[in-house]
């Protein structure tokens, strides 16, 4: 169930908004000057119904392949889990030209360069939500989101002008914001989260089987 909308405006090559985030990008670029090395772009059809809220690119992942969770541990359990649910198709490869394909999914992160050691501050994570902010309003068919993690959660509510108490984070929790969208929360599938056990294939499964079900129950 995929509608034939246009993408929404995502940040130029060189953005220039953050610049700590420009400075790691510029060093980056005259390290590995065949990688991404820019703000990493939305993956997935326009007209999807489930958005899948991460955190940032990560260097090795989507920094270096331009693909949001490709190449880095994280995708490995997302898109397995994704295709399980009938959220893709074709095999994921962790590379772009892998062929796989999102069906009535769009992943996008909440900061879209990388940050160093993956932690984007607080300022940062304000300035790139006017990106988030696009993608919500131009993606009409949204129904459902799938944050990964607290920062995403947080992002989240602050583009649709809620306090942080009117949904708190827990994993596993759903919450039906105004304005007819539903939030799913999980922890982040990163590689401390899932070497620690706090979170388990079996639990972040259970997630997306509910965002699922949720889905298939529209009418």
């Amino acid at each position: 169930m995929v509608s034939d909308v246009a993408a929404p405006p995502a940040p130029a090559r060189d953005c220039p908004l953050c610049p700590r985030l420009v400075g790691l990008r510029d060093e980056l670029r005259v390290r590995h000057p065949d990688w991404h090395n820019a703000p990493v772009p939305s993956f997935g059809p326009a007209g999807a119904r489930l958005l899948i809220l991460g955190l940032a690119p990560g260097l090795n992942g989507a920094n270096r392949t331009g693909r949001p969770f490709t190449g880095d541990h994280a995708g490995i359990l997302l898109y397995d889990t994704l295709l399980a649910h009938g959220f893709a198709r074709g095999r994921y490869a962790a590379e772009p030209d892998d062929e796989l394909v999102l069906v009535d999914a769009r992943i996008v992160n909440s900061v879209r360069c990388l940050p160093p050691e993956n932690k984007p501050t607080t300022q940062e994570i304000a300035t790139c939500r006017q990106f988030l902010r696009y993608e919500l309003e131009a993606l009409a068919g949204v129904r459902a989101v799938v944050a990964l993690g607290r920062i995403a959660h947080d992002s989240l509510l602050a583009t649709r002008g809620l306090k942080l108490s009117a949904a708190r984070f827990a994993h596993g929790a759903r919450h039906d914001l105004p304005g007819g969208l539903t939030l799913f929360d999980s922890f982040h599938c990163s590689r401390y989260n899932t070497n620690t056990g706090r979170l388990t294939p079996a639990m972040f499964n259970a997630v997306f089987a509910a965002a699922r079900a949720y889905l298939d129950a529209q009418p």
